[in-house]
């Protein structure tokens, strides 16, 4: 019978699916953003100026035009753009704080 060695098997690999659920992101959400730029550039402050949102220098990169996908990909999410892990508010997908580049093969 292969069932009594596949379930063992499967139990013990739940952990370590969950953990790769997150592919370098434990702090934020996974996005798709169609750009990346340092809060200090002007693009940047150009539109976090027209939100209302006070970046200063504070040393970040922002995704731009940012929309969150899933990490393992069920129901067709890809990026063709840059995935990045934000930790900051996304403003509705028009900005979001605080991202880090992450490679997560979708």
């Amino acid at each position: 019978m292969l069932f009594p060695r596949v379930v063992p098997a499967f139990l013990l690999a739940l952990p370590l699916l969950a953990s790769a659920g997150d592919a370098g992101c434990t702090t934020g959400q996974i996005n798709c953003c169609q750009q990346v730029e340092s809060a200090e550039s002007n693009v940047a402050q150009a539109l976090s100026g027209l939100l209302g949102i006070a970046l200063g220098a504070l040393g970040l990169n922002v995704g731009l035009t940012c929309s969150p996908i899933s990490v393992i990909g069920i129901g067709g999410n890809s990026c063709s753009a840059q995935t990045v892990c934000c930790t900051g508010n996304s403003f509705n997908g028009l900005i979001a704080l605080g991202c880090t580049p992450i490679n997560i093969g979708l």
